[in-house]
């Protein structure tokens, strides 16, 4: 794999998303409402539709898949230490969410009536694990490692990240999982494993999940009535912004103290520094016609679902 072919199946990517959406929509709407998946099956679709295309990509690579991805040893301490470094990580994350919903709705919040249906334990292991696994095995494995391959570590980071927070397809979660695709793009080379970013992902979206089953739990009622929706005002928003981000400045710079620990107990530290210093490195063309395509595809649907919701809804 290398960014041509990264490019390419990043567009296959969003063209099965796009046609999966069209024709769930068609159905429901020729049906008049009565075909409706449900929040499960949604969630199994939208990460076959990520991961079915890669592991054809990367059969027809004809390489060894682990040496492939990456899926090496790490130490116990390190994996450990990537658990503290999520952590750090998560206000970075909540600073620019609440950025976003100034201007767009909060996407997750808009689901989480069902996702409070379903029984916590399937919930935890589609939200939580299963999902993490897969968009990392995507992202940091074929994709990130594919651009490595043809171009500098730095902008290879950058770019894998873009097309991770874009593969959300809504602006809110586009915002946040950019920046974190950069945290996890770093920490698989401090590690050397994708295991890092895994472990990572899990810890991010595990959280998530019980800490929205802990709160309806409290608060009976705060997701699947909207009460989250209608508390977060825009002027709440707006003061909360800047203490959001007072902690994100505090805790991202602890993260990266975490992250170079790590990249010393793996041995890697000399490579983590190397990223800026080579950044300018280059082997071959990382932006080609298919990845032009796959963004603007991307982009106009995310910007079409906006414009819709706000004439519809």
């Amino acid at each position: 794999m290398n960014s041509k072919r990264a490019n390419w199946l990043y567009m296959t990517i969003i063209l099965v998303d796009l046609a999966v959406i069209a024709l769930l929509t068609l159905a429901y709407y020729y049906s008049k409402g009565t075909v409706d998946i449900g929040i499960v099956l949604n969630l199994v679709i939208s990460q076959l539709m990520l991961i079915v295309p890669t592991l054809i990509f990367a059969l027809c690579s004809k390489s060894d898949l682990n040496e492939m991805l990456g899926y090496h040893k790490m130490k116990i301490s390190s994996a450990l230490m990537v658990v503290l470094y999520t952590f750090l990580c998560m206000p970075l994350m909540t600073a620019i969410n609440a950025i976003s919903m100034l201007f767009v709705d909060n996407a997750v919040n808009s689901i989480s009536g069902e996702v409070l249906q379903i029984p916590f334990p399937i919930m935890l292991f589609l939200m939580g694990m299963f999902g993490p696994f897969c968009e990392e095995f995507v992202f940091r494995g074929m994709i990130f490692r594919g651009y490595k391959k043809s171009g500098s570590v730095f902008w290879s980071v950058i770019l894998s990240s873009l097309l991770f927070g874009l593969m959300h397809m809504n602006f809110n979660q586009a915002a946040y999982a950019f920046a974190i695709g950069i945290m996890f793009a770093l920490l698989v080379e401090a590690t050397g494993s994708l295991w890092g970013s895994t472990i990572a992902h899990m810890v991010v979206n595990m959280e998530q999940v019980c800490l929205m089953f802990l709160v309806e739990k409290l608060e009976p009622g705060t997701y699947t009535s909207g009460q989250v929706d209608d508390m977060l005002t825009q002027d709440m928003l707006i003061m909360a912004i800047g203490p959001y981000l007072l902690v994100a400045i505090v805790c991202t710079a602890l993260a990266i103290c975490v992250l170079a620990w790590i990249a010393k107990n793996e041995d890697r530290a000399e490579h983590l520094g190397s990223i800026w210093a080579k950044r300018k490195e280059k082997k071959e063309r990382m932006i080609t016609i298919p990845l032009i395509i796959g963004i603007v595809l991307g982009v106009g649907y995310m910007i079409f679902e906006l414009v819709w919701t706000a004439i519809f809804y």
